[in-house]
């Protein structure tokens, strides 16, 4: 088995972050790994079959620490060109989750530092179980903050609220986090994955294509103004009436059933 692992079922793709001897730390094969998926369910996006949410979690005790350091990867260590590869490896990744056209859901369980917090802030829906804590760890590594981090956290919590998660990298629990949203959902500790299991399958019988366009449009939010947002929600509505889901909830509707 290998240290992602990728289960499909009932339109669900389950991602598992399996390295737990080393708390599921990133190296760039993982990295590699999930961005070639992402390029995979975007490739087939259209097809009825495909894939329609992806639920993330870490196997063991710990969702994700962060960057694997121990395989010669941290900064400094192997020139520029080393560096590059990372700096570009990550890109890829955060992109490609961030333009998933799928919702995503992280389940979170025990930590989540660093590039794990915000692999799981990433996400479109983060379900956490309540010992889960989270770090922007980075600055007692004597780094900034990366991973997109930078671009989520204002977004997410405002922008001062943002400096002092990054400034001090202290440790906050999923409560706490809940509070500031960047948790959606508090559940006992151990049941984060069938927590998120059960809104994935809520959201693989939903519209796919209302889903995908609800998802692009509020991505898009922060980054243009409310005429070009109007516009975009007109162009959605028109694509999501021509879609045959749209047919089948006015049928469900004029027929009182429940969609």
């Amino acid at each position: 088995m290998g240290t992602v692992v990728i289960e499909r079922q009932g339109g669900i793709v389950t991602v598992t972050l399996n390295k737990p001897e080393r708390r599921n730390a990133l190296d760039i094969p993982m990295w590699q790994a999930m961005t070639a998926l992402f390029e995979e369910i975007r490739g087939a996006v259209s097809a009825a079959d495909g894939d329609r949410v992806l639920v993330l979690t870490g196997a063991g005790t710990s969702f994700c620490a962060g960057g694997d350091l121990s395989g010669g990867q941290e900064p400094g260590s192997g020139g520029e060109s080393a560096l590059e590869a990372m700096r570009r490896t990550v890109n890829d990744f955060c992109l490609g989750l961030f333009h998933l056209p799928i919702p995503t859901i992280a389940a979170v369980e025990g930590a989540a530092a660093g590039a794990g917090a915000n692999l799981a802030f990433a996400c479109d829906l983060v379900v956490a179980g309540d010992s889960a804590r989270f770090s922007e760890i980075f600055i007692r590594r004597a780094l900034p903050v990366d991973s997109g981090g930078s671009w989520l956290l204002p977004r997410l919590v405002g922008l001062q609220k943002a400096k002092e998660l990054a400034f001090f990298g202290d440790w906050v629990g999923a409560a706490d986090a809940a509070a500031l949203g960047l948790v959606g959902r508090v559940v006992p500790e151990g049941r984060a994955l069938e927590s998120a299991q059960e809104w994935a399958v809520r959201l693989a019988k939903a519209p796919r294509t209302a889903l995908r366009h609800s998802k692009q449009n509020l991505n898009a939010a922060f980054e243009i103004d409310l005429q070009a947002s109007l516009d975009q929600e007109a162009l959605s509505i028109f694509e999501c009436t021509q879609a045959p889901e749209f047919a089948e909830a006015v049928a469900a509707l004029f027929a009182k059933q429940k969609f």
